[in-house]
């Protein structure tokens, strides 16, 4: 049974006694408990609306999947049901109403709203907290809000910059540029990095700390192409981890990678489920869910799984993701001697299966087979469960529904096994959900390097660490700037496979306009395909398609992206209407 922090159930109560906590004034104040107009009387109620504030966190989500599970799915690794929300971000056809595009907007000045009901008031009961307590407190608003804001610069390019709770009377604020607002942040956490304790592990890491916050600077240097400070912030979160963060192995079910389902299922809970969470020294910040309290769960397994496994797959890695894996001899797989297209998930980075699930893999217990050649299929919950000693047959459904997976492939990384033994077919989860991880963390210091053309063993080492905890090789020695560039985005790509960063890779390196122009390709009915559909990679580890081929087998997205227009999404209109001093981003 999963073990919860206080956190969401202390956030709940203070949500319910004071709303929504936003920054307008209500004219009386509350006789049973707080109001915005007392808040924070103490203490403990500023901890509790500290809490509130990491929740709303949580809240982003689209499809009832949080969104850092989603942002990959509109991008050439990942591919969504067909549909207005999630098409039209790949086809250059988003609309200021789009609800993906708006949420998150709505979602973080929301965040940075309870912050500030907490932070403007706080200077009033310092005399009552240590001052350790009182700068760890205010250090933690003010990274919630730090990391709020980074998203916002990321996708909408200049937005407002508030560092103050703003009534209605004075609502109309204009936007602030990009770059002055990297520079804000970049003050601003380190300012507060060192108020904050090295770990916050006994809350399972759902508080912001000390790691949290050089991770954060050092993200944020990075998308703005400030490497050295990059290089230097990520250098100290990973010299502050020693001992306390650092890359989980896998277990022992990697050795089930480039099997089929008799064999075994790829399981990644020891790190992406509950006991991974609770556990695991890679996560140095979570989102946290709680079945307890209402509102605060989501449906991303629901969403994720197979028909059989309970699920509606919604979400699937697409075939440029899967044929992106190299070969265990660390070569691509269009020039390594391992790779054979007939048998094509055999000797390849096991990465593949411990984050995709693919043909003739066992899958939430299942057999998985997209292809209508498989009538029926092996139902491995009578062994799971200890009920019999032989796998059960059932009709496919995975083949057959309407609605099965439309790339022919699922993922793995955001489920957890054991939770479908149980789980109803609303599928309603409280599974946690990784913000920051330390194998992020590595790949941000190697970038950074490499751009900063410092290329000394310790990117070596960075990457390795992250190659070998996945059985890889190592990265061969003597390697130039642009080849440890095209190593470096080809980890990213694969080791953060729908952790939600592609879509800002893509954009920050000035590739959106040729990965995302043209057609992606995906293999719903899962079809046998030969070597000659691909002729090699790109320099960024992009396959390169023999069209005419390819389309013999996959079938295919058209993608559009235009220059000028895509690298940002429109403000909301809503936002527009409310706020006249708004003005919209280019081509919306």
């Amino acid at each position: 049974m999963k073990r919860f922090t206080n956190i969401t159930r202390l956030a709940a109560v203070i949500l319910a006694t004071i709303g929504t906590l936003n920054s307008c004034k209500p004219d009386l104040e509350s006789l049973n408990g707080p109001s915005t107009g007392t808040f924070p009387a103490n203490a403990k109620e500023a901890e509790m609306g500290l809490f509130g504030a990491y929740q709303n966190i949580s809240t982003l989500d689209a499809a009832s999947t949080p969104i850092w599970h989603v942002m990959d799915n509109i991008t050439d690794i990942g591919y969504a049901r067909p549909g207005t929300n999630y098409t039209s971000p790949i086809t250059s056809a988003v609309t200021t109403d789009n609800a993906l595009a708006n949420k998150p907007w709505q979602v973080h000045y929301q965040t940075i709203a309870r912050c500030h009901t907490v932070l403007d008031n706080l200077e009033r009961i310092k005399s009552s907290m240590t001052d350790d307590d009182y700068g760890q407190l205010d250090a933690e608003l003010r990274f919630i809000r730090a990391y709020c804001y980074s998203q916002l610069i990321e996708l909408y390019g200049d937005v407002p910059l508030l560092t103050h709770a703003v009534d209605l009377n004075n609502s109309s604020v204009p936007r602030t540029p990009k770059a002055e607002i990297e520079q804000f942040l970049l003050e601003e956490l380190t300012q507060i990095a060192d108020k904050l304790p090295v770990s916050q592990a006994q809350y399972g890491n759902v508080r912001a700390s000390r790691v949290a916050a050089y991770m954060l600077k050092a993200r944020v240097a990075l998308y703005a192409k400030r490497y050295a400070e990059a290089a230097e912030a990520a250098n100290t979160a990973i010299t502050l981890s020693s001992g306390v963060y650092d890359l989980t192995d896998f277990n022992s079910t990697v050795s089930y990678a480039g099997k089929d389902h008799t064999v075994g299922e790829p399981d990644l809970s020891n790190i992406y489920g509950h006991a991974g969470f609770k556990t695991s020294k890679e996560w140095i910040w979570v989102a946290e869910y709680n079945q307890t309290i209402p509102g605060n769960t989501h449906n991303q397994q629901y969403y994720s799984a197979s028909r059989l496994g309970k699920g509606v797959c919604y979400w699937g890695p697409t075939q440029d993701l899967i044929n992106t894996f190299q070969c265990t001899d660390g070569l691509p797989i269009t020039e390594s001697p391992l790779y054979d297209a007939s048998k094509p998930f055999e000797h390849r980075d096991p990465r593949l299966d411990m984050y995709c699930a693919r043909p003739h893999a066992r899958y939430v217990g299942y057999q998985f087979e997209p292809a209508t050649s498989f009538a029926t299929v092996k139902n491995y919950w009578p062994v799971i469960t200890g009920q019999a000693a032989a796998p059960a047959s059932v009709s496919n459904a995975d083949a057959t529904n309407a609605y099965r997976s439309f790339s022919g492939y699922l993922w793995r990384k955001p489920i957890n096994l054991a939770d479908y033994a149980t789980t109803s077919v609303s599928g309603v989860s409280d599974l946690n959900v990784g913000i920051f991880r330390f194998a992020e963390l590595l790949l941000i210091y190697a970038e950074a390097k490499i751009e900063a053309n410092e290329l000394d063993n310790t990117v070596y080492d960075a990457i390795n660490r992250i190659r070998h905890r996945a059985q890889m090789p190592g990265l061969p020695t003597g390697l130039s700037q642009a080849q440890l560039r095209t190593a470096l985005r080809y980890e990213r790509k694969v080791e953060l496979a729908d952790d939600g960063l592609r879509w800002y890779d893509l954009r920050r390196w000035g590739i959106a306009n040729k990965v995302m122009n043209g057609y992606i390709y995906l293999n719903r009915d899962a079809k046998a395909w030969t070597k000659e559909v691909l002729t090699g990679f790109d320099e960024n580890y992009t396959p390169i398609y023999n069209h005419t081929e390819a389309i013999k087998y996959f079938t295919t997205q058209k993608v559009v992206y235009k220059e000028n227009k895509d690298e940002l999404w429109p403000v909301p209109k809503s936002e527009m209407d409310a706020n006249k001093q708004l003005t919209q981003n280019p081509g919306y």
